[in-house]
């Protein structure tokens, strides 16, 4: 067998078991069936990948690719805050598109593993976190705003996988209840209602503009930064603040 034909014999195995584990999400699935589909013995699917664990790991990576690739295609807005929401919205519709890839990816625990290809997307969902961090808009420390995201969007995601039915309304209202949990969102004194009244622009662009909504940001949050009783080293030891990682 050539190095090609063996790159081609590794992918039609991969995309067997991926078609058989869409087919029956959450369902375990048979080798043989896998080696029927492509048409090649046991000991082929053992060269390629060394048990079945390392196949399911291939197929995850598989599906990691995929949803990066649909994530990839949508536009930044330029706002960190709207873009989480972008991408919690993306994560829910890939699931619900894919649910035997996202059983896999996001649905399958053991206890001390994480697949390697997780941490691709947690990556880019920690960029975002750390820009809002850096302009002033988190009230917690930005590893665990993204923790916060994360585990709610799998939670939210995997319960309309069980029920087999999306709820758009339930999804939004966990989203918004995160999203104002990691920005500090109406908890009353004057540093949070100017920080409400920012994350209340940045959810809806379309009333002022892009470009207007980007400057009314920037100016509340000099005005929060400035405000009285939030000195200096206020804000340089708040996790918000501009020495946040």
């Amino acid at each position: 067998m050539t190095e090609r034909e063996g790159t081609g014999t590794r992918e039609r195995l991969i995309a067997a078991a991926a078609d058989l584990i869409a087919a029956s999400p959450g369902e375990d699935f048979s080798l043989r069936e896998v080696c029927d589909a492509v048409g090649v013995k046991m000991p082929t699917l053992y060269h390629f990948f060394g048990s079945k664990q390392g196949l399911i790991d291939a197929v995850v990576e598989r599906g990691f690719d995929l949803y990066l690739s649909e994530k990839s295609a949508m536009e930044s807005s330029g706002d960190p805050i709207q873009d989480l929401r972008a991408g919690w919205d993306a994560h829910v519709t890939f699931g619900l598109a894919h649910p035997g890839f996202y059983t896999l990816m996001y649905g399958k625990v053991r206890p001390g593993y994480s697949p390697a290809a997780q941490s691709r997307p947690s990556r880019i969902l920690g960029e975002l976190t750390a820009r809002a961090a850096e302009q002033g808009r988190l009230a917690v420390d930005p590893r665990q705003a993204a923790a916060h995201v994360l585990s709610t969007n799998i939670g939210v995601t995997l319960r309309q996988i069980i029920l087999a039915e999306a709820d758009p309304a339930l999804s939004a209202s966990v989203r918004e209840g995160v999203i104002s949990a990691i920005t500090g969102g109406g908890a009353g004194s004057p540093h949070d209602a100017v920080g409400a009244v920012v994350e209340q622009a940045a959810a809806h662009p379309e009333v002022l503009g892009a470009s207007e909504t980007r400057l009314l940001i920037e100016w509340l949050r000099r005005l929060r930064e400035g405000a009285p009783g939030r000195d200096r080293d206020d804000a340089a030891a708040s996790p918000a603040g501009p020495a946040a990682e």
